[in-house]
């Protein structure tokens, strides 16, 4: 799988360490950024892997905070962003098999790096459910519409 992935001073060391798991998995990781644990701003770089998820360079995205929810709702502003802020192993598994999310949203400061692993794995192999979901996920879909027509 195609995966961009981003963090800002806060989830540097542990986006440095789930980079290094993913590759060695097999999956092709676009570390997008920080390269550093230097203060950096978030949006920009949710922006950025959102778009690599939305334009098809990444397949799926994954953005790295301390919180994770300012990173969130950052990603969710953009059109055709599901973006998740998973805490365990069942909040992954209703971000993906309900919610069809395309990018996953992890608290650096809240995790420990085994959970956070954990959690990538879950959400990478977790498929979407479909059938109800699906029609709700349409209705979003349609939300995001109206809105961008003012």
């Amino acid at each position: 799988m195609r995966i961009a992935i981003a963090a800002d001073h806060n989830g540097f060391a542990l986006k440095n360490r789930l980079t290094a798991r993913l590759t060695a998995a097999g999956h092709v990781v676009d570390d997008r950024g920080s390269h550093s644990d230097r203060t950096v701003d978030y949006p920009p770089l949710c922006a950025d892997v959102c778009r690599q998820v939305t334009d098809g360079p990444a397949d799926r995205g994954i953005v790295l905070g301390g919180s994770g929810l300012g990173e969130t709702i950052a990603c969710n502003k953009l059109r055709g962003i599901r973006a998740g802020l998973c805490h365990d192993v069942w909040s992954t598994r209703i971000s993906r098999g309900n919610n069809d999310s395309n990018v996953l949203v992890l608290a650096a400061k809240v995790l420990a790096p085994e959970m956070a692993e954990e959690i990538v794995e879950v959400w990478l192999s977790t498929p979407f459910n479909g059938g109800v979901h699906a029609r709700r996920l349409e209705q979003i879909a349609e939300l995001e519409r109206v809105a961008s027509q003012g």
